[in-house]
């Protein structure tokens, strides 16, 4: 499908799923993790889809995939500390616009679950599913993220992530940079997930190494709510490391949403 165009930026898009004359249920959006794309998410949006009977949309943010962005050199500045806030406030609502859904269900993993969080908090959506989000640092997180640039570097990691990114460098850089600088060391989105009223799921693994299980039981709405699910023998992929019981536990979730 053609790209879609918001704040300049081509974006690449794609629909899987029933079409929108098929069902009446509310699309999903599928938000990717902080070094994915539409191509990393395979077959898994589609499979869901026909489980839960609706139509899907996955795009790559900006510098991601096939979408478009300007260069990101190491030495680059990285993103802003708010990167995510401004996918979730200023990007997504454009595309959910112009593309003319109506309160989404959204599906983030990851950073993408951040931004869903994020997005949730401000504007209508008919539910909020998240796995392994990131709603304030933790050390573990750093250490991480640490190792995954060592992993850049000597590893094989920029081979493995070459095939899924135009750019690769620049999508591992932009992230990687702005997760280890200090201005990031204070993100903490609990204040805007008290604000959340849809209905959330919220999903970790009990082996992640991005994150303890305070990522998900510190989401407090004041008025919303909330099922967590802990995944055991699964890592910071529920939708990969445990695809059965990630997918059969979103599906029953979704019977209860519009």
């Amino acid at each position: 499908m053609k790209p879609i165009t918001i704040e300049g930026i081509d974006l690449e898009i794609k629909q899987v799923g029933l079409e929108f004359s098929q069902t009446r249920l509310a699309s999903l959006v599928f938000l990717h993790e902080g070094l994915g794309s539409v191509s990393m998410w395979r077959d898994w949006p589609a499979q869901l889809c026909q489980a839960s009977g609706r139509t899907g949309w996955i795009y790559s943010r900006q510098g991601y995939g096939r979408s478009k962005s300007g260069a990101h050199q190491r030495t680059s500045t990285p993103l802003s500390p708010r990167y995510m806030h401004h996918e979730a406030l200023d990007v997504l609502p454009a595309i959910v616009q112009a593309l003319s859904i109506k309160a989404p269900v959204l599906i983030g993993h990851s950073d993408g679950g951040t931004i869903a969080l994020l997005y949730s908090s401000q504007h209508p959506t008919s539910g909020c599913i998240v796995m392994a989000p990131h709603i304030l640092i933790e050390e573990i997180s750093i250490n991480a993220i640490k190792k995954t640039r060592m992993e850049f570097e000597n590893g094989n990691l920029r081979q493995a992530l070459n095939k899924y990114h135009e750019d690769v460098d620049g999508a591992f850089w932009q992230w990687n940079n702005v997760w280890l600088s200090s201005a990031f060391a204070s993100f903490d989105i609990r204040p805007e997930c008290r604000n959340i009223k849809t209905p959330i799921l919220a999903i970790q693994g009990d082996s992640d190494p991005y994150g303890t299980l305070a990522q998900i039981n510190q989401i407090k709405p004041k008025e919303g709510n909330i099922q967590r699910e802990v995944l055991s023998n699964c890592g910071h992929s529920p939708h990969k490391d445990q695809s059965d019981a990630c997918m059969q536990t979103i599906v029953d979730f979704l019977a209860l949403c519009a």
